[in-house]
């Protein structure tokens, strides 16, 4: 399979990525910030520091309170405020790091900030979190026979397991970054959400159709691509062209 990817795709060398629980998002955070890919159309629009405020007050949804914040394992009254601050670290460094014209200048922020633990962290925080407020935007909306606002949405509320907002909070995403990585489903999320067209090499499905796999498999010509290799589905790594 490494064989092929060098032949055929050009892939030459890794990047490794820290193998922990949060790998997926740190190499798919760290390839959008290293390229300078902008905020999504749709967090232009909308300020997204508002968002914790307004699922906890618009929405009522106070089981927010029971958030774990990976491996703090953290949920509690002070939930909101810590989600707060998770949403401003991203905010702040990617409004900063996208702005940076300059490659290199980039890439030396990048490397001090996905070297600094508690910071990186923030920013996967803040990610799981809007993952979230989006599943509660869509649920609301086949609640009251909606269509939902992509197929992707009803695909996640279809397991057992994540049947609504709460128990995908509680089964999956409080789990990211302390126990468990990514489902596929929710890397579909991901890549709808960040608007880029996630690429993942799997190996382990080498010679099969699932050798290559764009998450979301339906994206926008315009949105920027940006590519993953994995040898289990676990740990994740970013190839380097």
């Amino acid at each position: 399979a490494y064989e092929e990817l060098f032949w055929s795709c050009r892939i030459k060398y890794l990047r490794q990525v820290r193998r922990d629980n949060y790998c997926v998002l740190r190499a798919v955070l760290f390839q959008i910030f290293s390229q300078g890919i902008p905020f999504p159309s749709w967090m232009k629009e909308r300020d997204i520091l508002k968002l914790p405020e307004k699922l906890l007050y618009s929405q009522g949804c106070n089981w927010i309170q029971q958030y774990s914040f990976g491996p703090e394992r953290y949920t509690g009254p002070n939930a909101f405020g810590k989600l707060r601050k998770c949403m401003e670290t991203l905010k702040t460094n990617w409004t900063e790091i996208s702005a940076t014209k300059d490659h290199e200048e980039r890439g030396n922020m990048c490397n001090t900030l996905f070297s600094d633990e508690s910071k990186e962290h923030k920013l996967y925080e803040a990610i799981k979190f809007i993952m979230l407020y989006e599943v509660v935007e869509a649920y609301e909306h086949i609640k009251n026979g909606e269509e939902p606002i992509h197929n992707l949405f009803s695909l996640l509320l279809a397991r057992d397991s994540s049947s609504d907002p709460l128990s995908f909070m509680m089964n999956h995403l409080n789990s990211i970054g302390d126990s468990i990585c990514l489902d596929q489903v929710e890397l579909f999320l991901l890549g709808y959400l960040l608007e880029v067209k996630i690429r993942v090499y799997r190996l382990h499905r080498f010679n099969t159709e699932e050798f290559q796999v764009n998450y979301p498999d339906e994206y926008r010509r315009e949105w920027n691509e940006i590519s993953l290799l994995t040898e289990d589905d676990r740990y994740y790594h970013i190839p380097l062209f």
